[in-house]
């Protein structure tokens, strides 16, 4: 490591010959000076790291404690002014400031740029003004434990400072990040970047169609677009932003797509064509990104997201630099609590074949309260099976070689893809400093309502492609135990949507096309008539609660129990509809369910209720119905048998379909009623 102190000046020094030096990342500072999103880009409160888990040891106790101690604000309370914020890179510290630059937005990942591209060193540059102004570059282990590696203080009223870094150090994690110090009088960062000298046949720079799948949320997706536009940086990367529109409510009927039309000018294209899903939309933009032939990535953009534009230029340095053909991700915070790491990366477990997050991760991680630096998980690199497409950036050679999505309408769609880019050589890297805010997904009612159906259909494709277990592992097995589950729990509309979806399933992959655009008024006929999947948004329409049994000891079931209990449970419900629901539970709920308590081990005590909904628009009066529960229970227990017996076959017809219906050809096909002929 070695540093430099220069006079300030414009660029980066020349790279030695048959080399390139190229801008990797620069300091960002959030648009419009949000100040809820500010700590993700500096960062005025200390580092206090947790414990090390192999401090803390098997002791349940001991990891409770620590768990609960990971979680807890380590802020100090100081408050950032806006104002301090001067422009897109610059930030100003006030006398006596200490600021760390060790955030999400503006630490450098060492360990990724190490693990997956051709960089071996980097260089930081920053740029300061003011007498006394000093800044300190650290780095971190893989156990998150920080190390100072070097410093530089302006004797003048500016200086310039650059550290040559290795990336040697950071096969398993770690970051680097500087402190910045205002000493004797106000002092400002202008500016950092991370550069390094790259081969000149690699220094080439990439660029982007962008894909956004859009139905009736035009305001959303007009800002969106407005954000892409007026983002000066990604201007040179950028191509196209193809708009897949499949609504009727337009985004060029939004009040503000004057606006985005305005800065994206040729750029914007929109394609209007029917509702197939968010497959259907994406595999558009892949479809029209290669045809188009000129970029060398396409990326999938979710319609409802905030996005910091950067992410997307860093996202593209970084793939063009990847040893191999990488799909680059996006990680997502919550758009209600911007803070929030919702999602850090994502793994497919193999024997359940479920998704979820990667091993290490803690989801809802709040970085406002507890800092990067203080967090020791954040510091190991985190490597996945998949990004989800709320932001992924696909290179055209992955799609010209594996195909385009699935035609799965939603859900997994993003997940299979990954899997079987993985599985063709191509990995995907979920890239921290490229991220968009969206509604998390847990605030949603995906797995009950007509979500379910794709949900569960989808699931098993996914795994009738990819799983290398007999029988898929656990799949049949688990499919069975949540369909009693639902039935338990008088969720009958749900278990007719997860018995059509299986259905569908084992009548192979040749209809999976002709199904997209008739899918969706298909589930919503099929649910119409379950009490489950009525809908009321208004309490005084449903009947008051009216309790037929005394809870045992005056206190009612809680909607947390051991797994012992679940078990007994699990047992004992599914019994008890050998008998007749208790008279009078038909017209009057004998309990008002809230969502978050909403378990099936609670709900199955009752012969009614009223549920609300996750999202807490409205509730529906469940009713047990003892005959309806058998007739269901009878067709899971054929169905299953049934999916379990086909499985290799079906295994065998679905993979040897693959290229087929993921094919450019087979797609424009399906886009056909919506293609002029001059489009094919």
């Amino acid at each position: 490591m070695s540093v430099t102190h220069t006079q300030t000046q414009e660029g980066v020094d020349q790279a030695a010959p048959g080399t390139t030096r190229v801008l990797l990342q620069r300091q960002i500072m959030p648009a419009n000076r949000d100040t809820d999103v500010i700590r993700l880009y500096i960062d005025p409160d200390p580092a206090v790291l947790d414990a090390d888990k192999y401090e803390v040891g098997h002791n349940r106790t001991a990891q409770e404690l620590n768990a609960v101690a990971m979680r807890q604000a380590v802020g100090t309370g100081t408050q950032i002014h806006p104002d301090q914020i001067e422009s897109r890179t610059a930030y100003r510290l006030k006398l006596g400031d200490k600021l760390s630059f060790g955030t999400y937005f503006n630490a450098f990942p060492a360990s990724y740029w190490r693990r997956w591209t051709i960089v071996s060193e980097v260089r930081l540059t920053v740029r300061l003004r003011g007498k006394g102004a000093n800044v300190t570059v650290y780095r971190s282990l893989a156990n998150g434990r920080s190390q100072r590696v070097d410093s530089a203080t302006n004797e003048g009223s500016s200086g310039e400072y650059s550290f040559d870094l290795p990336l040697k150090p950071f096969v398993d994690g770690g970051w680097y990040w500087y402190d910045v110090v205002a000493a004797d009088e106000d002092a400002v960062v202008e500016s950092a970047e991370w550069t390094a000298a790259v081969p000149d046949d690699r220094a080439t720079r990439g660029t982007v169609t962008i894909g956004i799948t859009t139905m009736n949320r035009q305001d959303f997706c007009a800002k969106l677009l407005a954000q892409l536009g007026e983002s000066g940086h990604l201007e040179h990367y950028l191509d196209e932003v193809i708009v897949l529109e499949q609504g009727k409510e337009k985004v060029v009927d939004s009040e503000f797509y004057p606006e985005a039309e305005k800065v994206l000018g040729d750029r914007l294209r929109i394609i209007e064509q029917g509702n197939i899903g968010g497959s259907g939309g994406f595999a558009r933009a892949q479809y029209e990104g290669l045809k188009a032939g000129r970029s060398k990535y396409v990326m999938m953009l979710d319609d409802d997201v905030e996005c910091e534009t950067e992410g997307i230029v860093r996202a593209v340095t970084f793939g063009d630099l990847c040893r191999t053909t990488t799909i680059v991700g996006g990680h997502m915070f919550s758009l209600f609590s911007k803070a929030q790491l919702h999602s850090f990366g994502e793994k497919v477990e193999p024997y359940r074949f479920w998704w979820g997050s990667a091993p290490g991760v803690f989801p809802g991680w709040d970085l406002g309260n507890r800092n990067l630096r203080s967090a020791r998980w954040l510091h190991a690199r985190v490597d996945v099976d998949y990004n989800g497409w709320f932001m992924c950036l696909i290179p055209s050679e992955v799609l010209a070689e594996i195909g385009l999505s699935l035609p799965l309408f939603i859900k997994w769609d993003d997940s299979e893809y990954g899997l079987r880019a993985k599985a063709a050589g191509y990995p995907t890297v979920t890239f921290p400093g490229a991220a968009v805010w969206h509604v998390p997904w847990t605030d949603k009612n995906d797995a009950l309502d007509w979500q379910a159906y794709f949900h569960h259909r989808n699931r098993f494709i996914a795994a009738l492609l990819h799983s290398q277990y007999p029988h898929g592992g656990r799949m049949v097995q688990e499919s069975l135990n949540h369909q009693i589950k639902h039935l338990v729990s008088m969720q009958y509309s749900t278990v007719e949507l997860r018995h059509k979806a299986l259905l569908d399933v084992l009548d192979g992959p040749e209809a999976l096309h002709a199904k997209l655009p008739t899918a969706l008024p298909e589930l919503k006929e099929l649910v119409k008539g379950f009490d489950d999947a009525t809908l009321v948004a208004d309490p005084s329409a449903l009947p008051e609660v009216k309790r037929h049994k005394l809870p045992r000891r005056g206190k009612e079931a809680s909607p947390v129990i051991s797994g012992r209990a679940a078990t007994v449970q699990a047992l004992l419900q599914p019994l008890r509809q050998l008998r007749a629901p208790r008279e009078h539970a038909h017209d009057f709920p004998e309990a008002e369910v809230m969502a978050q308590d909403a378990k099936w081990h609670k709900i199955a005590r009752y012969d009614s209720a009223i549920v609300s909904m996750p999202d807490g628009t409205a509730a529906a009066f469940y009713r047990r119905d003892r005959e309806k529960f058998f007739d269901l229970l009878k067709r899971t227990l054929a169905i299953h048998r049934r999916l379990r017996t086909d499985w290799d076959d079906l295994a065998a017809r679905y993979r040897a379909a693959l290229p087929e219906i993921t094919s450019p050809e087979a797609w424009e096909r399906t886009f056909g009623p919506w293609m002029d002929a001059d489009d094919r």
